[in-house]
This record gives C-alpha cells, sequence and structure tokens, in this order.
C-alpha cells in the first residue's frame, strides 16, 4: 500500500507508544518473498551485528534464508550486553568504519536514532519498506519513523512481561508450583517480596529469589506509562514517583537478601541458570530463548512460566536498520524485511519466544504453548500482557538513564550502599550521561 502516513503518527516518536490495544489493530498480510540472490558481482556475504538473544541463528532461519537465496551467507556478530553494544556502534558510526549491513537498534534507543542519528542510517522507504506499513503495529512502525517520514527500522520484536520460576525450587522451599496458584499469590510486588522472604527462609542451600534487584527495577518501570520523559519529551525522572516506587522495591529486595547479585549478561550470571542460583526471573517473552540456551537440556520441565505482579507490561523489544556506510544495503533490506515479515516473527515466537510486533503472527500464536516451559500456553501468557500493556513514553536517553539507576541499585545490592546515597549516586551517573 501507499505510504499514507498521517501527522499524528509521524510526530508520535516522543510521545506514548500504546504496544497494548494496538496489537489487536491490522490485517493478516502475508510475507513478502525472499528476492536477494547474490549479486551482479557475485556471491554476497551479508553482516548482521545484535545484541543479547534475537534467535534467528539459534531457530534456523539464516540458514533457511541461504537456501531460498543461492549466492547469500550470513554473518552474525553478537555482543550480549547491550550497553556494550551500544557503545561499540556509536564509536563506529562516529568513524564510519567497522559497520556491519545490518545493525540491531534496541527500542529505548530508538528515539535516539530517530532525532539525533538520521543520517548515519538509511531511510528504508527507498527500498520500499513504505509498503509494509500495515504488517506492524501502529506503536512500533511509528518509533522509528522521523518527523519527515523517513523509516530507518523495521520491528523485530516486542517484549511483553511475565514471570519465569523454577517450579522444582519452589517446591523444595514448600511453595506453590503451579502457575495459576502463583499468579494470585505474587498478585502484587509487595506480595512477591513477601514470598521471596518465605523462599528465602526454607530455600536449598546457595539459591536466592532473584537473579538481581536490577532486573526487578526494569521488569516494574516497564508496566509505567511515563517514566523518564513525559508527553511532551521533558525529562521527569527525578520527581516520578512511579520510578520512585520502582526504586524503593528494588532497593527493599536487595536489603532483605533476596537477590543472587548478579549482574545481567555476565558470565557469572549465565552459569548461575544451570547451578540453580536463583528461584525467579523477571522475564519478557525475548528471555524464553534466552534461558534455553543457558539452562541447557537439563533445565527443560524444571522452568514454568506465570502472570507477572501488579499487571502488564513491556521490556525492550528492537529493530534492524541499515547503516549509511552498509556495503551490501540492498541485500541488507531484503533480509530485513524477511526476518521481520509474519511467517518469520510467528516461527521465531514459537521456536525462541520472541514475541512478534508483525500484526499478522501475533494472530496465528495464541495458541503456542513451549515444551521446556512444562508446556505453559506462552501464546496466552504473552499475549494478554501484550494486550494490557500501557502507553509507554519513550525520550532520546531512556536506555541510558535506565542503565545509570539499575547502577546505582547494584551499589545497594552489591556494596550494601544506603538506597539514599546510592540514588544521589545514580543521578550524578545520569547527569553525566546527559552532559
Amino acid at each position: 500500500m501507499p505510504n499514507t502516513r498521517t501527522d499524528a503518527q509521524a510526530t508520535r516518536r516522543i510521545t506514548g507508544l500504546r504496544l497494548g490495544a494496538l496489537l489487536l489493530a491490522g490485517a493478516l498480510v502475508s510475507a513478502c518473498g525472499a528476492a536477494s540472490s547474490g549479486s551482479e558481482d557475485g556471491p554476497v556475504t551479508l553482516t548482521i551485528d545484535l545484541f543479547g538473544s534475537f534467535g534467528y541463528q539459534e531457530a534456523g532461519l539464516y540458514e533457511k534464508y541461504e537456501q531460498l537465496n543461492p549466492g547469500i551467507t550470513i554473518k552474525q556478530t553478537d555482543t550480549e550486553d547491550e550497553q556494550d553494544y551500544w557503545k561499540s556502534l556509536q564509536t563506529r558510526l562516529v568513524g564510519g568504519g567497522g559497520l556491519a549491513d545490518i545493525q540491531a537498534i534496541e527500542v529505548g534507543r530508538i528515539t535516539s536514532v530517530t532525532q539525533r542519528q538520521a543520517d548515519k542510517f538509511e531511510d528504508l522507504t527507498q527500498y520500499g519498506a513504505g509498503e509494509l506499513e500495515g504488517e506492524f503495529t501502529e506503536a512500533k512502525w511509528a518509533a522509528a519513523t522521523t518527523s519527515d517520514g523517513e523509516v530507518l527500522g523495521l520491528g523485530t520484536d516486542i517484549g511483553p512481561q511475565a514471570m519465569c520460576y523454577r517450579s522444582d525450587l519452589l517446591e523444595k522451599a514448600g511453595l506453590p508450583t503451579d502457575r495459576k496458584q502463583l499468579a494470585e499469590a505474587w498478585s502484587t510486588w509487595d506480595d512477591y517480596l513477601t514470598l521471596g522472604e518465605e523462599y528465602t527462609a526454607n530455600a536449598p542451600d546457595d539459591s536466592a529469589w532473584i537473579d538481581s534487584v536490577g532486573s526487578l527495577y526494569a521488569v516494574m518501570i516497564g508496566q509505567e506509562e511515563q517514566r523518564y520523559y513525559n508527553e511532551s519529551g521533558n525529562l521527569i525522572y527525578e520527581d516520578n514517583p512511579a520510578v520512585e516506587t520502582a526504586w524503593d522495591t528494588a532497593a527493599e529486595a536487595a536489603q532483605s537478601g533476596l537477590s543472587a547479585k548478579l549482574d545481567q549478561w555476565s558470565p557469572q550470571w549465565n552459569q548461575a541458570f544451570a547451578a540453580g542460583s536463583f528461584a525467579t526471573l523477571p522475564c519478557p517473552a525475548w528471555m524464553l530463548g534466552y534461558i534455553k540456551g543457558q539452562a541447557g537440556d537439563a533445565g527443560e520441565g524444571k522452568w514454568d512460566i506465570a502472570a507477572l505482579p501488579g499487571g502488564a507490561g513491556n521490556w525492550g523489544g528492537s529493530y534492524l536498520a541499515v547503516p549509511a556506510a552498509a556495503e551490501h544495503k540492498d541485500e541488507a533490506y531484503d533480509l530485513i524485511q524477511w526476518l521481520t515479515a509474519p511467517e518469520q516473527q510467528a516461527e521465531l515466537f514459537r521456536k525462541q519466544g520472541n514475541f512478534p510486533s508483525a500484526t499478522g503472527a501475533i494472530e496465528t500464536i495464541t495458541d503456542a504453548t513451549d515444551p521446556y516451559f512444562n508446556d505453559a500456553p506462552i501464546g496466552q501468557i504473552f499475549g494478554d500482557a501484550a494486550k494490557e500493556t500501557p502507553v509507554q513514553v519513550l525520550g532520546i536517553h531512556d536506555k541510558s538513564i535506565s542503565d545509570q539507576i539499575i547502577n546505582g541499585l547494584s551499589e545497594v545490592e552489591r556494596k550494601g550502599t544506603p538506597p539514599d546515597e546510592a540514588w544521589s549516586n545514580a543521578m550524578k551517573g545520569v547527569d553525566n550521561v546527559l552532559g
């Protein structure tokens, strides 16, 4: 279809991004077929640079694409920690060298890209992306669109949240293991901490209630409409009651000894999945594939999933973009279009848990279950969470502010720093980021 975006849609990049009700919108649109077969100059090696766990390789999508497109070889690089990835990407964007044909962008960074780095990335409407607008939720599309209508990335997934847990560890501590019973038992975050104290008193040796208080903060703040910016684009993080509540709850968990004190994405955190070092893990949909990769075959059937305390929320979600300095731009766009098409997004969710941003895919995965997680109805759990997720207001420094606050909580958790002092340190870190 032609690109008929309204002015209101085009300017929605800072204002609220409705990831809930809009998931019901849109019609089922079939994916475009793969279109590349190398180039006139011969075979092409496409490079794609990611962070965390996108799951494409694990789900066999690269191999499938290469079979459909003789002459195309895909080479992936991956950085586990998004902060490290983003710093490296910024350095390469400034220098113009060392960039992959495809670069991933985390949702907390996308406003920075659309407002400050549009010249560093290809406008995908030049390659026909305008015809894809109806395939994505309106919010996902709008977030990657500049004020003058350039589309700088295609959406991969969104991050509706639940709580993953080790049913075997909970059983040993005498706690409920049924996902519906647990959802009722921890319906609020206060309930969740109370249950955590009971677990800690009866837990197996060397097992904590939660991996880190940073993840607790991240999942709580993901339930809020306004976090660090308001709808006018003004900073509100210092006085926002939602930020204060999430900070206080996470700090209380640290002081109560409920945390395993593990930095997410660290080698120690990775090893802890198999060791049973924590019983619960705030769990956006994309975390399912990561758990499988770290816990391995031995973890199958031990993990389960329940609804999140305090209601629905979103944590994460990403985009695939083509840098202006990419070597194979046409072929890169063809691969992005294929990977983000409804068929591939649905397949990725069923195999890895990454919840689709393509409306056509969302409609096809409501019945999905996952045998690794004790046959949990992942389509229903994450689908319900996605529908109920509130508007989220994103700003230029959204991710960086969150990172600094989590660093402050790590001081409380690791060093025993008083929460007030740690908050002051976090604010200094934010000031440095904002310049």
